[in-house]
């Protein structure tokens, strides 16, 4: 069955940096488009970021555009997103997620 499992999240100051990765299995990875999505306290899902299956395209929500860098490898089975300059407001639960299935999540929490 499809598994994603994200790691990478924590604590991290105003300005900091943090990678989240998140581990596929069950599927064909390099076939699919993947996204990173999030959720803040209080607040509904947001899309972050996405790819297209074979990470030569990647589009960006506005919030955090310049800012981070959604990356995939194939011949890994892995979804990155690299996150620089972090701010409080990105303090959320991160999820890997594909059309029909989301990890379990990490948490990034950033300190003013």
């Amino acid at each position: 069955q499809v598994q994603l499992v994200e790691s990478g999240g924590g604590l991290v100051q105003t300005g900091g940096s943090l990678r989240l990765s998140c581990a596929a299995s069950g599927f064909t990875f390099s076939s699919s488009r993947m996204s990173w999505v999030r959720q803040a306290p209080g607040k509904g899902l947001e899309w972050v970021s996405s790819i297209n299956s074979s990470g030569s395209s990647a589009s960006y929500a506005d919030s955090v555009k310049g800012r981070f860098t959604i990356s995939k490898d194939n011949a890994k089975n892995t979804l990155y997103l690299q996150m620089n300059s972090l701010k409080p407001e990105d303090t959320a639960v991160y999820y890997c997620a594909k059309p029909g299935a989301r990890g379990q999540g990490t948490q990034v929490t950033v300190s003013s």
